[in-house]
């Protein structure tokens, strides 16, 4: 069941693209623009080093599950989804993190 909730979420995100902005959080996120979207990620990134300070497990799981939702729906704002992303993590797996971060210079 978990297995499929990105791509669930990610559907759902596309689908509120569209739709007026009275009618959902994320589509009024989507109303807003960038700065809107960036303001989300960022505080909610914020949140997670909190929770993660105060090592509170079940704060930190809440927050990072805040933070990965305003990360899909930044994604999607910019034309890209979870696969994009769990595509990259594919094809990084069994790379050094040395070399990788070196093939990009």
């Amino acid at each position: 069941m978990n297995n499929d909730i990105l791509q669930r979420l990610t559907e759902t995100i596309e689908a509120r693209k569209g739709a007026a902005a009275e009618s959902s959080y994320v589509a009024k996120l989507f109303s807003k623009g960038d700065d809107a979207i960036l303001k989300k990620v960022i505080e909610e990134a914020g949140e997670v080093l909190l929770a993660a300070k105060d090592d509170d497990k079940q704060h930190l799981t809440y927050e990072v599950a805040d933070l990965w939702f305003h990360t899909l729906v930044l994604l999607a704002h910019k034309g890209l989804s979870a696969d994009d992303v769990l595509n990259e993590l594919a094809r990084r797996e069994g790379v050094s993190g040395i070399a990788e971060k070196a093939s990009r210079k």
